[in-house]
C-alpha cells in the first residue's frame, strides 16, 4: 500500500513544517469556482486540497477532483462524510474512525462496508482518529454520527482520546469543531494534544482568520484545514497561507 503522502506529513512534522489545506465542498462549487480556487491556492503555494462534506449530495465528486488535477499539482486528499464519497482519482484517503463518538457504525461499521471498494480504488489510505470537538453550534457531522462531540473545554478528554486513537494505530489525528463553528478548538487544547502524541495533527472549523491559523499552528497543529471561511471569501487564501508558512523552521 502506498504512503507517499502521509511520509510527507511524516518528514514536515519531523522538519517542524505547517501545512494548509483548502477544504473544498463537491456541493457548493461550480466549474468557474473551482478553477478559480485552484488559481489562488497554486499563487499562495496552498500544501493540500481536502474534498468533501458530511453530506455530499451532487454527484459531482469524481468531475471536482478531476477539474482540480487537471489545473494544478497540489494532492487531493478525500475528506469523506460516507463511505460513498470514495473516487479513484484522488490521491490519497483520509480513512476516518470517529473516536470522540460511540456510534460503532463510524468507529468500524461503515468501513466493513466500503474496505473491499476502498481497497480497489488504489489510493493511499490513512487511518485517521476523527475528533469533534464542541463548536458552540450543532454541526452536520454531529446530527448525521449520533455523537456527542468532546466539550470545548475538556483538554484532558481530547489528549485521552488522541492517545487512544494513535495506540490503536491511527496514523493521523483530526480535531474538528465543525463547519461554521462559532468558537475554534482552543490553543490550549491543540497543545494538550499534540504534546502527547507523535502522529500528525490536523485541525480544523471555525478558523476564519490567518491569526488563528498562525496561533494553531504554534499551538501544535501541523495542517491546518480551513473551508467555510474561503467559500465567503476566497482572497483569504492568500492570507492564510502566508501566516501559516511564516511558522519557523526547526533548527
Amino acid at each position: 500500500m502506498k504512503q507517499t503522502i502521509y511520509y510527507q506529513f511524516l518528514e514536515k512534522k519531523k522538519q517542524g513544517k505547517k501545512s494548509f489545506a483548502v477544504l473544498i465542498d463537491p456541493d457548493k462549487v461550480n466549474t468557474g469556482n473551482i478553477l478559480a480556487l485552484v488559481e489562488l491556492a497554486i499563487t499562495a503555494k496552498v500544501d493540500y486540497f481536502f474534498v468533501g462534506g458530511s453530506l455530499v449530495i451532487s454527484s459531482h465528486l469524481d468531475e471536482c477532483i478531476q477539474q482540480i488535477k487537471a489545473s494544478c499539482t497540489i494532492p487531493v486528499i478525500l475528506f469523506p462524510g460516507s463511505p460513498s464519497q470514495v473516487s479513484p482519482f484522488a490521491d490519497a484517503l483520509l480513512y476516518l474512525s470517529l473516536i470522540s463518538g460511540r456510534n460503532p457504525e463510524l468507529l468500524i461499521g461503515q468501513h466493513v462496508i466500503s474496505a473491499p471498494f476502498v481497497r480497489k480504488s488504489g489510493l493511499e489510505i490513512m487511518p485517521t482518529g476523527y475528533m469533534v470537538i464542541d463548536g458552540g453550534a450543532p454541526t452536520t457531522v454531529s446530527y448525521i454520527s449520533n455523537a456527542s462531540p468532546i466539550p470545548a473545554d475538556k483538554n484532558e478528554i481530547a489528549m485521552c482520546t488522541a492517545m487512544a486513537g494513535e495506540m490503536l494505530g491511527m496514523k493521523l489525528i483530526y480535531m474538528d469543531a465543525g463547519s461554521g463553528a462559532k468558537t475554534p478548538i482552543t490553543d490550549a487544547m491543540i497543545a494538550k494534544v499534540s504534546e502527547c502524541i507523535e502522529i500528525p495533527l490536523i485541525v480544523g472549523g471555525g478558523i476564519t482568520t490567518p491569526e488563528k491559523a498562525y496561533l494553531n499552528c504554534k499551538a501544535g497543529a501541523d495542517i491546518i484545514v480551513v473551508g467555510n471561511a474561503i467559500e465567503k471569501d476566497p482572497n483569504l487564501i492568500t492570507e492564510m497561507a502566508a501566516a501559516i508558512h511564516s511558522i519557523a523552521v526547526n533548527a
